[in-house]
């Protein structure tokens, strides 16, 4: 694989507009051309969006999904700039698949890392650096091992981290990307909820029998 520089990177940002580590995976794709790389990204809809990730998003829609046998539900505010791209399909459709992807994902709980708690982070860090597979490693390999899980479990707990279920080569972040480019608006997804029938609730174990000979006064033996 073609070594990518981060002057290359920066280059194809200032190009681009895109993120960082778009450049870098357009880049890596493309052997390190800037002019391919720049394709690659047109074609991934995402060369725009990091412009536009910086504007204000007071419009949009709360939507709601219900899945099949309603077992599980989803409500998921999605925002953008004006209620004109608000009303479009495109948009109804983006956030009809986000809360698909929510329903989904029973891990996801944040809508990115950045909004993962410091004391859940914290705690990760507690749990793993107690496994019983570190007791004999020196402590900076120790370290290093779980700090990498501890990147996993924030990958696991983050809707945008999640592979898009539609199609798993792009994120559900890369698909927010291209919808920005598409319709030409910030978009974000601001918080979701989740409800599961039953959560939350302990369930009685019911001797059927007996409650049958209960109600009718008879006795079982």
């Amino acid at each position: 694989m073609v070594e990518i520089s981060a002057k290359l990177v920066k280059t194809l940002r200032e190009k681009t507009g895109a993120g960082m580590m778009d450049c870098k995976k357009a880049l890596q794709e493309n052997q390190g051309e800037v002019e391919k790389a720049t394709e690659w990204l047109r074609q991934k809809g995402i060369t725009s969006a990091e412009k536009k990730s910086g504007r204000q998003t007071a419009e949009g829609l709360v939507h709601s999904y219900i899945h099949t046998g309603g077992r599980i539900g989803v409500l998921v505010e999605v925002n953008c700039e004006t209620d004109f791209v608000a009303r479009r399909d495109e948009f109804k459709e983006l956030a009809q698949n986000i809360a698909m992807q929510i329903a989904a994902c029973p891990n996801v709980e944040y809508v990115n890392q950045d909004n993962i708690p410091k004391t859940i982070v914290d705690k990760e860090k507690e749990i793993e650096m107690g496994r019983d597979d570190l007791g004999n490693k020196p402590e900076n390999i120790k370290e290093k091992i779980v700090q990498g899980r501890i990147e996993k479990r924030k990958k696991e707990l983050s809707l945008l981290d999640q592979p898009f279920i539609k199609d798993s080569n792009i994120t559900v972040e890369e698909l927010l990307k291209r919808n920005i480019s598409q319709l030409g608006e910030n978009i974000q997804v601001r918080r979701f909820t989740r409800f599961i029938l039953g959560e939350g609730i302990e369930k009685r174990e019911t001797n059927f029998a007996a409650e049958v000979a209960a109600q009718t006064g008879q006795s079982i033996g």
